[in-house]
C-alpha cells in the first residue's frame, strides 16, 4: 500500500524535464496535429468572441472565472435577431465553452467550465430553448438529381469565352462530386489531385484521407459510379475539370486556351480517355481569378458554400430558396434522394460515412417526412 502510494507522490511531484528546443517544437507541432485545422479555426473563432466579450464587460478572461462564463453563456441565449427569434443554437454554446476548456488547458489554467454553476447554466438554458419550441438552426435545403441537372445546363449554357469554361468545368465538378460522394464542403476542400484515380468498373475512386468523423485520417475510399447520361456523371465532370489542372501545372494559362481552343463538343462521355498527370499534393479545386488563372491554394469551403448559392442564382433559384442554399446543400440532396428512391439507412450511410444512423435519420425527418409515413394510406 504504501508503495502505492509513494508512486503517486512521485508522480505529483514530477519536475518538468530540460529537453532541446527541436523536440520542443515537434511536440508542439504533434499537439497542434491533434485537432483538425477547422477544429482549430473554431476554437480560435469562440476564444476570439469570448475575449473581446470579457473587455466589453470588463472581466478578466484568461483565468476566467465560472460566474463570467455563466453570464457569458445567458447574455447569448438572450440576444435575439431582428425577426425576435434567437440568434445562436444551444449547440453553438457547446463549441464556444470547448473553445474556453482549449484555451485554458493550453495555457495551464483549470477550465472554468467544468464548474457546477458552468454546467448547470448550460443545461438550464437547453431546457428553456425545448420549452420555448427555440430551434436557431439554419439546416440547408438539399439540391436533389433534377436540381443538379438544371444547375450544370445552365453554367454550360453561360460560356462565353474560354475563361468561364474553365469556371464551368471546375464548378461542375464541385457540384457532381459534392452531391454523388455526399461530400462536406470542408472535404471537397481538402480534397487533393493524389485522392482520385479513375477506376475501369467503378467510375472514380476517392481516397477521404480523413473526415469529420475521421480526425486520425484511418481513411476511406468513396465510389462515384459511371452514370448513362454524360452530362451529369461524376467520372465525366471529374475529367473535364482535371484536364484543366494538369494543362495549367505543365504550362500555365497558355495550356489551357490551347486546350479548350481543340476541345471537341461534350455529347458524349470522357471519362474513359484517360487524364493528365497531376503532382499528387495538388489541391483539386482551386481559386480561379477572372482572367482563368488557377490559383495555388485550396478553395475554400466559404467558396464553395458561394459556388452552390452563385449557379443556383445563375439557374433561376428565387431569393428565398437562395437563402436556404449551402455547401451542406450536397450532401444533404444525396440523403434525400437516396430515400425518396427508396435507399435504406444503412445503404445511405455507406457513402454518407456516417457513424450512427441516428444522424441519416434526422435528414429524412426533416427532408423527406412523407416517405415510409402511414399517413398516405389512412384513406382521407
Amino acid at each position: 500500500m504504501s508503495t502505492s502510494v509513494g508512486r503517486v507522490e512521485l508522480a505529483t511531484a514530477a519536475v518538468e524535464p530540460e529537453i532541446p528546443p527541436a523536440v520542443a517544437k515537434r511536440i508542439a507541432r504533434a499537439v497542434e496535429s491533434s485537432r483538425s485545422e477547422g477544429t482549430r479555426r473554431t476554437y480560435a473563432a469562440g476564444w476570439r468572441r469570448f475575449a473581446r466579450w470579457c473587455e466589453r464587460e470588463g472581466h478578466a478572461a484568461l483565468p476566467a472565472h465560472p460566474v463570467t462564463v455563466a453570464a457569458y453563456l445567458v447574455d447569448a441565449a438572450d440576444t435575439r435577431t431582428e425577426a425576435g427569434e434567437r440568434s445562436y443554437a444551444v449547440s453553438t454554446f457547446g463549441t464556444w465553452i470547448a473553445a474556453i476548456n482549449h484555451q485554458h488547458r493550453t495555457t495551464g489554467h483549470l477550465s472554468p467550465s467544468a464548474h457546477e454553476l458552468v454546467t448547470a447554466t448550460l443545461s438550464g438554458i437547453r431546457r428553456e430553448y425545448a420549452a420555448a419550441g427555440d430551434r436557431a438552426r439554419t439546416p440547408r435545403d438539399p439540391l436533389l438529381v433534377d436540381d443538379m441537372k438544371l444547375l450544370v445546363e445552365t453554367a454550360r449554357k453561360r460560356c462565353r469565352g474560354w475563361a468561364d469554361e474553365v469556371l464551368e468545368r471546375r464548378d461542375s465538378a464541385i457540384l457532381l462530386l459534392g452531391f454523388a460522394g455526399a461530400y462536406r464542403r470542408s472535404e471537397l476542400s481538402e480534397m487533393a489531385c493524389g485522392d482520385v484515380t479513375v477506376h475501369r468498373y467503378d467510375g472514380l475512386h476517392i481516397r477521404l484521407r480523413k473526415s469529420k468523423t475521421d480526425q486520425e485520417g484511418r481513411g476511406a475510399v468513396k465510389a462515384l459510379p459511371y452514370t448513362d447520361s454524360h452530362e451529369t456523371c461524376p467520372p465525366c465532370a471529374y475529367v473535364r475539370w482535371v484536364q484543366i489542372v494538369g494543362a495549367f501545372d505543365v504550362g500555365g494559362r497558355p495550356s489551357v486556351i490551347r486546350l479548350l481552343r481543340k476541345r471537341e463538343l461534350f455529347d458524349a462521355h470522357v471519362c474513359r480517355g484517360g487524364v493528365p498527370r497531376t503532382a499528387a499534393r495538388a489541391p483539386l479545386f482551386r481559386a480561379i481569378a477572372k482572367n482563368g488563372n488557377l490559383g495555388d491554394t485550396a478553395l475554400s469551403g466559404a467558396a464553395i458554400h458561394q459556388t452552390i448559392r452563385r449557379r443556383a442564382d445563375h439557374a433561376g433559384f428565387d431569393p428565398t430558396a437562395l437563402a436556404k442554399l449551402g455547401g451542406h446543400s450536397l450532401r444533404a440532396g444525396f440523403v434525400t434522394q437516396g430515400t425518396r428512391n427508396g435507399a435504406d439507412g444503412s445503404a445511405i450511410a455507406r457513402q454518407t460515412g456516417h457513424a450512427s444512423l441516428d444522424s441519416v435519420e434526422v435528414y429524412r425527418r426533416e427532408h423527406t417526412p412523407l416517405v415510409g409515413n402511414a399517413v398516405n394510406d389512412i384513406g382521407l
